[in-house]
């Protein structure tokens, strides 16, 4: 093998950045953190951070979930138990001026995660919160400090959390992803509106019931049944063994 010298190479670093999104409120919300340091100081960003010399991507990716919402990346070979989250990567974004300090390479990845609390933040950021993507995504162009214009999110961020909207949207209508963002148990109803969280829209109970329930392997009895929705006891359900949805779960054209 011929002689190898790293030095002609030029450096460059790699990064993990996430969106992390939820259903809070009947409205589909992303994790985001107020940056304290340069570049970009006070702009709000997706939770991230530098890759370790030790560790994988994935790796990487499960320990900022983890530093930033206390989540752990499920294991799909496993039982979903605990303080667990979807987690799977979206895409690779290596503009060379994607970042101002030396460039930079992001492999950013989805998580979901049921209705979560509010969110601590870690690191470099100084303030950290759930928002609307409407809102972060809107013509206004992101969000601001209390009393601010709204400012776009730090770096090449909105089109990484569009990027990561788009699959979530598409995904729910092929897989059973959308039961990621809910409790171990839970009821058509509150399924639903999971559905018209991330789509955006409204859809008809009785046909989205009719659906979910007559897809084979979508949707597995529990057993009980709860009244948290109001109203009469509603049946409970789990999520079924499914991983693809036969017919899908085709999104309203609006």
């Amino acid at each position: 093998m011929p002689p190898y010298d790293p030095s002609t190479f030029p450096p460059f670093a790699v990064t993990v950045d996430l969106v992390v999104l939820t259903v809070r409120r009947h409205a589909l919300c992303a994790l985001v953190v107020r940056r304290g340091e340069s570049p970009f100081q006070g702009r709000w960003a997706l939770p991230g951070g530098f890759v370790r010399t030790d560790e994988d991507l994935g790796a990487a990716a499960a320990r900022e979930l983890a530093e930033e919402t206390g989540l752990c990346a499920h294991d799909p070979a496993a039982p979903a138990v605990g303080n667990v989250a979807h987690l799977e990567q979206l895409a690779t974004y290596g503009d060379p001026g994607r970042d101002p300090r030396m460039r930079v390479v992001s492999v950013a990845h989805l998580a979901l995660a049921p209705d979560l609390p509010a969110p601590r933040a870690g690191g470099d950021a100084n303030s950290a919160r759930w928002a609307p993507v409407g809102d972060l995504l809107g013509p206004e162009g992101g969000i601001g400090r209390d009393g601010e214009a709204p400012a776009p999110l730090a770096f090449d961020h909105a089109r990484i959390l569009d990027d990561g909207v788009e699959r979530a949207r598409s995904k729910i209508e092929y897989s059973s992803l959308a039961t990621a963002f809910c409790p171990p148990e839970f009821t058509v109803g509150e399924l639903r509106r999971v559905y018209e969280a991330v789509w955006g829209v409204v859809l008809d109970p009785r046909n989205f019931h009719r659906k979910v329930t007559g897809t084979p392997g979508f949707l597995v009895p529990s057993g009980g049944t709860t009244t948290r929705q109001g109203g009469r006891p509603a049946q409970l359900f789990r999520a079924g063994s499914a991983t693809v949805l036969n017919p899908p779960m085709l999104r309203p054209e609006v």
